[in-house]
């Protein structure tokens, strides 16, 4: 029976959307590091033009430690250098963590950017598409119980995620999803486009992306920001099943999960349809998968569910995966993705970055800007419904190392006069927070924005605060960080010129 193979487990289905269904592949596997980042530009950093931020690191003592010799380095730096982004992931833990296969890269949609077999497969795909419209192949039954039985009326339109195919080039964008799925093997590409046709007929899908199925399950999967190449982030939240009701809610009976099924294809349709398909536009998104307390692969409801869910997905939604991040990576979920990594194709593998629970943040910040990560997950942002913050996601973030048992300081220059308004955070904190003003004019006094505070992981995430500026002078957030780790700080900053 289906509920008792022992590979089918809950979170092989967090990424919930998948390139292709899994193959075995005979080529040696070599476990490498995620990417380099995207370097930041200048342009993408929160500082105006009248300011100049100075970056200034001092070596501390640890704790019950002889002082080392004090040393201080003081640069002006360009902004591009100062958003600074995390170092590869480290070599540790590797019996634990696998790392990701040879970095992705997602392949180009334009014609003149795919090679001459890759052309010629397009072209006699779309031709057998034609003639499939033509003979009303792909006119399909919704009504009847058979979902593989044809009806010779001519459909108005042929579409697939909202979109008429041999209406314009975004059709070409959706043909080479199937095609890469299917190793450009036209024939193939062509019958799993046709099953999916037949499916969505079946199943209703245009109907169904309007139907209302409720909100119980919105903190369970949910859309929130972008990542540094565009990608919308889609979060799926796992441990939310262990609330007993919520689980009972979705999984108790075979009705509770045909609704969890039609809810999370519903979620998946309308977040495709608000994708750009036109060559050049970004289709494909950002999947991080919190594994955080999820229920382990014992749920049999959930795996039957999941398992459920998984299929359809991969066989009906090919290629919308551009990256896939699970992050609270606990034990079994190792031990399950060991087991079932020989069955799935490099290239599938190739886009899977683990992170362990001290590295959640960190990992985001190589794909995520701080300001774009919630912030549960070590980022700035936040539900703007609930709270109305100075700060939005529009507003960069910058992010500064600090050092094990170091002091690092950032001055921030000051050219005008206004109210000025900054936000920080140290990602698990355990550090002193001080802020102060210094006038440019030396006769006047050092003004204490804020004391020299220790601040534990139990307070609160991110601080706020603003000042009133009458004078040229520079602005000094100090972290002290003297523990043995290294910390990240990320702040950013608003300019509000006072009227003159």
């Amino acid at each position: 029976m289906a509920d008792e193979n022992p590979t089918t487990a809950a979170p092989e289905a967090a990424a919930l959307v998948q390139n292709s269904p899994p193959r075995s592949s005979t080529s040696e596997e070599t476990l490498e590091p995620p990417p380099p980042p995207v370097s930041v530009t200048e342009n993408e950093t929160p500082l105006s033009l009248p300011l100049i931020l100075t970056s200034k690191e001092t070596a501390i003592s640890p704790p019950s430690s002889p002082p080392p010799s004090s040393t201080a380095a003081t640069t002006n730096t360009t902004l591009g250098e100062v958003i600074e982004q995390p170092e590869k992931t480290l070599s540790h833990d590797h019996k634990k963590i696998p790392q990701s296969m040879v970095s992705f890269k997602e392949e180009s949609n334009r014609i003149r950017d795919l090679s001459g077999l890759e052309k010629v497969s397009l072209d006699e795909l779309k031709q057998l598409v034609q003639e499939a419209i033509a003979n009303k192949d792909f006119a399909f039954s919704s009504t009847s119980e058979d979902p593989t039985s044809e009806i010779k009326s001519n459909p108005d339109e042929i579409s697939i995620w909202g979109i008429p195919l041999l209406k314009d080039d975004r059709t070409d964008v959706i043909l080479l999803k199937f095609l890469r799925a299917r190793d450009f093997k036209v024939k193939d590409s062509f019958t799993m486009l046709k099953n999916t046709l037949r499916w969505r007929k079946a199943f209703s899908i245009d109907a169904l992306v309007d139907e209302n199925l409720g909100d119980d399950l919105e903190k369970v999967v949910f859309m929130h920001g972008y990542d540094t190449e565009g990608h919308p982030v889609c979060y799926n939240v796992y441990g939310e099943f262990q609330n007993k009701e919520l689980y009972q809610k979705t999984f108790s009976d075979e009705e509770k999960r045909t609704r969890f099924l039609k809810w999370r294809i519903q979620f998946l349709e309308r977040s495709i349809r608000k994708l750009d398909f036109s060559p050049g536009g970004v289709n494909t998104i950002f999947q991080v998968s919190d594994l955080k307390n999820s229920p382990g692969p014992g749920k049999r409801e959930l795996r039957l569910a999941t398992k459920q869910a998984l299929q359809l997905l991969q066989d009906n939604y090919p290629e919308f995966v551009a990256k896939q991040v699970f992050i609270n990576v606990p034990w079994w979920y190792l031990a399950f993705y060991t087991m079932m990594s020989p069955f799935m194709t490099q290239r599938t593998k190739s886009k899977f970055v683990f992170a362990s629970p001290s590295r959640t943040s960190e990992t985001l910040f190589k794909y995520v800007s701080p300001e774009h990560v919630p912030i549960q997950y070590g980022g700035l942002s936040v539900d703007y419904c609930d709270c109305n913050p100075e700060f939005t996601i529009d507003d960069p973030a910058a992010v500064v190392t600090v050092k094990p048992c170091t002091k690092q300081t950032v001055e921030i220059i000051v050219n005008e006069r206004c109210n000025f308004v900054w936000e920080l955070r140290v990602v698990g904190w355990e550090v002193s927070y001080s802020a102060e003003y210094v006038p440019k004019n030396e006769n006047n006094y050092t003004i204490i924005i804020q004391k020299a505070r220790k601040i534990s992981a139990n307070d609160e995430p991110v601080i706020s605060h603003s000042f009133k500026i009458n004078e040229l002078g520079k602005i000094l957030l100090t972290i002290d960080n003297p523990t043995s780790k290294k910390k990240n700080l990320l702040y950013r900053f608003k300019v509000d010129p006072l009227n003159k």
